[in-house]
């Protein structure tokens, strides 16, 4: 199993780096699994990541892309709600970059 220090604690990781314990997340660990992928996290992701979590906790599922995409637009509005706004952020694995980011689950139907 991998660990990811975040916090000055020891985070377990499955073999894909998502987390293995959902409650272990806070912004801490956001930001520690995003330096692991090369990413440094601005606004915009967070956004994404806040709204991941708001999905996740209201059905209990991360999103593929197609809804992560439509509950984006709903939330956030077109100019954020867009494959291309998310593929940007995220470097074009949206559903899968943003749920490991927030914490969650690999979305079922991503390869």
């Amino acid at each position: 199993m991998n660990t990811l220090s975040a916090g000055g604690r020891p985070i377990a990781l499955d073999p894909e780096g998502y987390l293995v314990h959902l409650d272990d997340w806070n912004e801490a660990v956001a930001r520690a699994l995003a330096e692991r992928e090369g990413l440094e996290l601005q606004p915009g992701h967070l956004a994404i990541i806040g709204l991941l979590r708001d999905f996740y906790q209201q059905f209990q599922l991360s999103p593929a892309t197609r809804p992560l995409v439509k509950y984006t637009a709903q939330q956030l509005g077109t100019e954020k709600g867009n494959s291309l706004y998310l593929n940007h952020l995220f470097r074009g694995t949206p559903a899968k970059l943003a749920a490991k980011l927030a914490g969650l689950p690999k979305p079922r139907n991503c390869l």
